[in-house]
């Protein structure tokens, strides 16, 4: 009994050493899991949060904000195009009437005002929302409702091939807009001078520099008056237009948002850069509209300014910071698209040409008048002619003297008579 109890005794004491023992590992398992969780937990949470929640409402908000910038911008072109064809059909309506009033005497015109100043608020205003890579190659929309709106109402005639390009246009639009750049940031003072003083931006600004230099001056002193040297002006000045746009839009929206903006003079240095670009960008779309057909123009310069200014919305405000390049590929793709659609569309329209019932006195043959300047025009020595009119005359013929009959007077005792003429018997003897 006593050996028994012994072991019985020996194996309890045993059993319970072991319980303890492993109550001792659990609860210090316990006690490095509970440590390790209060180590590293907030860090796993807080990247969580980052990789899961924050990017799903970065995203969510930046897509919004890109359709709200497409939808202006939409929006504020497709007025700019009504208003334009309001103000034709108002020039086509005095044309055809015997009103004298000017234009800008009747309601239509001043309607087609208020809707281009409406469009173009539109259009400003996108820029605050979208990127400016986006925005710009929007503008595709105005030259499609136009070639529409001109079919509709002022009974313009188009051909199959015309609907097609129409069809390449928005395909190319829709494109860009869904796999254009995402990228947002507030447009506040210190974001712009950051970007303002890059290298990147600096490096930019030199080469354009440069090559508008270069430019003006095989323009204005070569007189090279190609349509493409003057549109590149245009382009170069355009793409420092569509920056300052977007950061007086962006500033003035966060303005509103109520964090106050317009304290800074970055504000009114963009502001006044804007101003001045838009002028002298006016400027050389006045001269270039005087040498070359609009719809060449048109197609050309929305070219040259949607690939500049895509260039400047890359390199000022980095729109394509994080984008894959299978998505910068196919916005690339749908800019080519659209590029080609808008210039199939104003290939084939015609410049129209007024009827002059005069014949202008530069188109007469004749020599130019050295004493007048060249303004003053004298028959050629070959021929008279004015339009379809020859004479055949010959020249010897035109300026032959003609032969008068010679008369005898008596002029007193100054008259020498030549010898060729016959004095009469009388006189003789005299």
């Amino acid at each position: 009994m006593r050996s028994s109890s012994s072991v019985l005794s020996f194996w309890t004491k045993k059993s319970e050493k072991a319980t303890k023992n492993l109550a001792g590992c659990e609860l210090k398992h316990i006690h490095v899991s509970s440590s390790m969780e209060r180590r590293n937990g907030p860090d796993l949470q807080l990247q969580q949060l980052t990789t899961t929640t924050v990017p799903a409402q970065d995203s969510a908000f930046s897509y919004k904000d890109n359709l709200i910038g497409a939808l202006l911008a939409i929006f504020g072109h497709l007025i700019i195009s009504i208003a334009l064809n309001v103000q034709k059909y108002s020039h086509i309506q005095l044309a055809g009437s015997k009103d004298t009033r000017s234009y800008f005497k009747t309601k239509i015109w001043w309607c087609g005002l208020l809707l281009l100043l409406l469009g173009e608020l539109g259009v400003f205003s996108s820029y605050a929302f979208a990127p400016l890579s986006l925005i710009v190659p929007l503008s595709a929309v105005s030259v499609i409702a136009s070639a529409i709106i001109g079919i509709i109402f002022i009974k313009e005639k188009w051909k199959p091939k015309d609907f097609l390009s129409c069809a390449l246009a928005i395909i190319g639009t829709y494109v860009l807009i869904t796999f254009g750049p995402n990228s947002h940031e507030k447009m506040t003072g210190e974001n712009i001078i950051r970007h303002l003083v890059s290298w990147t931006f600096l490096l930019y600004m030199l080469v354009e520099i440069i090559v508008f230099c270069f430019l003006l001056y095989f323009y204005k002193e070569k007189r090279v008056n190609y349509v493409v040297v003057i549109l590149l002006l245009v382009a170069v000045l355009g793409s420092m237009t569509a920056v300052t746009v977007k950061a007086v839009a962006g500033m003035i929206l966060v303005s509103i948002e109520g964090n106050i903006q317009l304290s800074y003079p970055i504000f009114y240095v963009m502001l006044v850069s804007m101003v001045a670009t838009a002028i002298f960008q006016a400027e050389f779309l006045s001269q270039a509209s005087q040498l070359y057909d609009s719809s060449l123009i048109a197609s050309i310069n929305y070219i040259l300014s949607t690939t500049m200014a895509i260039t400047a919305g890359a390199t000022f405000y980095l729109d394509f910071r994080g984008a894959d390049v299978l998505h910068i590929c196919l916005f690339l793709l749908g800019c080519l698209i659209a590029f080609l659609g808008v210039f199939l569309i104003t290939r084939n329209k015609k410049k129209l040409r007024a009827f002059e019932p005069y014949v202008s006195i530069s188109s007469m043959p004749g020599l130019h008048n050295l004493h007048d300047k060249g303004s003053g025009i004298q028959p050629e020595l070959g021929s008279f002619s004015y339009g379809a009119l020859q004479s055949n005359d010959n020249l010897s013929e035109i300026y032959a003297p003609a032969t008068l009959p010679v008369t005898q007077e008596e002029h007193g005792p100054q008259w020498a008579p030549s010898a060729s003429y016959d004095i009469p018997d009388h006189n003789k003897r005299e």
